[in-house]
């Protein structure tokens, strides 16, 4: 049995995958009704209660997890009585920003200016040193554009102290980038190592909206560059399992932004629109089996449905539409499902 730290959509996706291949699943999360709670043993508990990491660690052979935010110490626990992948120094590089940013720094991959501000002094040293417009985050616990402002003219500098200065922050400079995009990498215990296409990304409110695959206007320089970056981060922490890097696209430039060690938002469109999906070959990984081919079976475009349900009738009206619902109560701004809109490549005799 799998264990998933974390019972949200990506999980349930991690279940829906395993499935067939005659996997089964545990996870842990303190909702009663996390989406993954449907289809996989479910053990209720906070990630930080000792008694439900026991009950949850119970005859496991592997576990693995489908967010970022959840305590260190909890994972190098479970890690101490059965394997952890992707391992848990990914998980702890990819908590805090500034840690992550140092990381692509040490291994060569270009980034964004940026500082450490730990107190108000140190906010406006690292102003005077790159200007405006930055971007103020805090260190630890931001998704989904939370926990980040962006700061434009010194009128906006006080209410940004004023949210977040309680807690250790990054400030980054702002990139004029002309795209973000995204790359899949996935890495298996024998080191064999598959990319997905770069990806293109829209985002809204901080919370990805779009995604296109592969990226338009992707060039084989451009896909090489994104793969280079990947297999150092990958080989640097003798990885196991999806990684994903978000990018920014800065002329014929890709600057690192964040990582996730997981499965991640922007590859939603691998289940209908690859030969293996992310979620695939993220199993295929961790339990040891052969890598599935990352290759896309023509082109994709994937919406996240946030905030209200769409008719589904009418999404599926379209013939290359595939919907996908999480069975999450609906309210502004949450993730409730996807849509991905599939065109298959074509060969003539």
């Amino acid at each position: 049995m799998i264990g998933i730290i974390g019972g949200g959509q990506l999980g349930r996706m991690l279940a829906l995958a395993g499935y067939p291949l005659g996997l089964t699943f545990r996870i842990l999360d303190p909702k009663p009704n996390a989406p993954a709670s449907y289809l996989a043993d479910h053990v209720a508990g906070s990630y930080d209660d000792h008694d439900a990491l026991s009950r949850f660690a119970r005859d496991l052979t592997i576990i693995t997890y489908e967010f970022e935010n959840i305590p260190i110490e909890s994972v190098r626990l479970l890690a101490q009585t059965c394997p952890v992948y992707p391992p848990p120094d990914a998980l702890a590089t990819a908590q805090d920003r500034l840690l992550e940013k140092q990381f692509f720094q040490k291994l060569g991959i270009p980034t964004s200016t940026f500082a450490p501000i730990n107190h108000r002094a140190d906010l406006d040293t690292a102003l005077a040193r790159f200007g405006l417009p930055a971007v103020l985050k805090t260190r630890r616990m931001g998704y989904d554009g939370k926990g980040q402002i962006t700061l434009r003219t010194p009128g906006d500098i006080p209410h940004a102290w004023e949210r977040l200065g309680q807690h250790p922050l990054i400030l980054e400079s702002l990139v004029p980038f002309e795209r973000e995009l995204s790359v899949l990498a996935v890495r298996g215990h024998d080191r064999t190592t598959r990319f997905y296409p770069l990806i293109e990304n829209t985002h809204r409110d901080g919370i990805l909206h779009r995604s296109q695959a592969p990226a338009p206007h992707l060039s084989p320089d451009l896909q090489q560059e994104a793969e280079t970056y990947a297999h150092r981060v990958l080989d640097a922490l003798n990885y196991v399992g999806v990684l994903a890097i978000e990018l920014f696209q800065f002329g014929t430039t890709l600057l690192a932004n964040e990582m996730a060690p997981r499965v991640h938002n922007s590859g939603h469109w691998t289940i209908e629109g690859a030969e293996t999906s992310q979620f695939a070959n993220h199993l295929r990984a961790i339990t040891g089996l052969p890598l599935g081919s990352t290759a896309p079976l023509g082109t994709a475009e994937m919406l996240n449905i946030i905030g209200t349900l769409p008719d589904p009738a009418e999404v599926l009206s379209r013939p290359d539409a595939h919907l996908h619902l999480y069975g999450k109560p609906p309210r502004p701004g949450r993730k409730l499902g996807h849509i991905t809109y599939c065109t298959r490549s074509t060969s003539t005799p």
